[in-house]
């Protein structure tokens, strides 16, 4: 059976660390026809938009994409790409598995838990004006209905991965109206869950104890903002930002991708680490029906990563990206 997928190269290391990717998912037999299409910062510059409509169409059309990490100027320029594709496809849940890697150094072991990120309002809307000169105010905008649905996405998650607790994270102290919402909607939809413990846990204790106990946590409920922080910090926890795989699913699409952004300071010189590409490419394997191959390419990342010989610069190493490609392909032929 051959699928067919969208491909965004993206920018900076995008190109090469998804070039890697395919090579690994080819390696595993399953066929994809890719149907390539460009976003970001060097085709706003081409086309005035870093999200070309032909890129929506394409992954309504095929329903699936692969996507290489895309630059977003700080401060000024345009709207994020990540953000308006992520809001205009309705992918409402930003997944991101943090597990410990045998044989990859990390500051902690036996670490195996989700981020489940509400991806489509909060803090995100980019709902934000100047009030007076020198007063800028920013809208968090929360609706019940989304709540709802991420929540009841985490909760189904935990079912399906035999995952015993779901940990919603909030300031419903401080922000009582809108992380309080977020709370009670979180709350209902545990009742009709009740073989999952949900647990409760305000942002800045979360983040303490991400960093003394991050064994305790099975999955984290949490809105756009928490959930973009804490990805990054528990990316941290078991390697970095290049060993994360990330995906953003929807009830009609699904896009995959890394977790870290463009590092255009690597462009061209082949010291990126593909791993969290790779990977996000496995999960969109298993998204297609095909478990048995995203889980040989999880096995051949672990197994190549247990040499330090193949890690790259982000690992301590001194591999490049061809080189831990290279150890990943041949794992998968063992």
């Amino acid at each position: 059976m051959e699928y067919r997928a969208t491909l965004i190269p993206g920018d900076g290391i995008g190109p090469e660390v998804v070039e890697a990717a395919l090579r690994v998912v080819e390696a595993t037999g399953v066929r994809i026809e890719w149907e390539r299409v460009e976003a970001g910062a060097d085709v706003f510059v081409k086309y005035g938009t870093p999200l070309p409509d032909e890129v929506l169409n394409s992954i309504r059309t095929t329903g699936v994409a692969l996507k290489g990490p895309i630059g977003t100027p700080i401060g000024g320029g345009f709207k994020s790409a990540n953000v308006l594709l992520r809001q205009a496809l309705d992918l409402y849940a930003c997944v991101r598995p943090i597990r410990t890697i045998p044989g990859l150094p990390s500051r902690f072991e036996n670490v195996d838990f989700v981020i489940i990120r509400e991806n489509t309002e909060g803090l995100y809307t980019g709902l934000e004006h100047r009030v007076a000169p020198g007063v800028v105010e920013s809208l968090k905008v929360v609706t019940e209905a989304a709540s709802l649905r991420i929540a009841r996405y985490a909760f189904e998650l935990a079912r399906r991965q035999g995952r015993p607790t779901v940990t919603a994270v909030h300031k419903a102290n401080i922000m009582k109206l809108s992380d309080g919402l977020f709370l009670e909607c979180a709350r209902r939809v545990a009742r009709d869950h009740p073989e999952i413990e949900m647990r409760e846990l305000i942002i800045d204790n979360c983040a303490m104890q991400l960093v003394t106990h991050p064994e305790q946590f099975d999955v984290l409920l949490m809105d756009n903002l928490y959930g973009d922080i804490l990805s990054d910090l528990g990316a941290g926890l078991v390697g970095g930002l290049g060993v994360v795989p990330g995906s953003n699913i929807g009830n009609e699409c699904a896009v995959f991708e890394a977790v870290h952004g463009s590092a255009p300071d690597l462009a061209g010189k082949g010291r990126a680490n593909p791993t969290a590409v790779i990977r996000s490419a496995a999960q969109l394997i298993a998204h297609l029906g095909e478990p048995e191959a995203a889980g040989r390419i999880e096995r051949a990342v672990e197994a190549a990563l247990s040499d330090p010989a193949n890690h790259t610069g982000d690992l301590g190493g001194k591999a490049t990206t061809q080189q831990l490609t290279d150890a990943i392909l041949r794992e998968l032929e063992r």
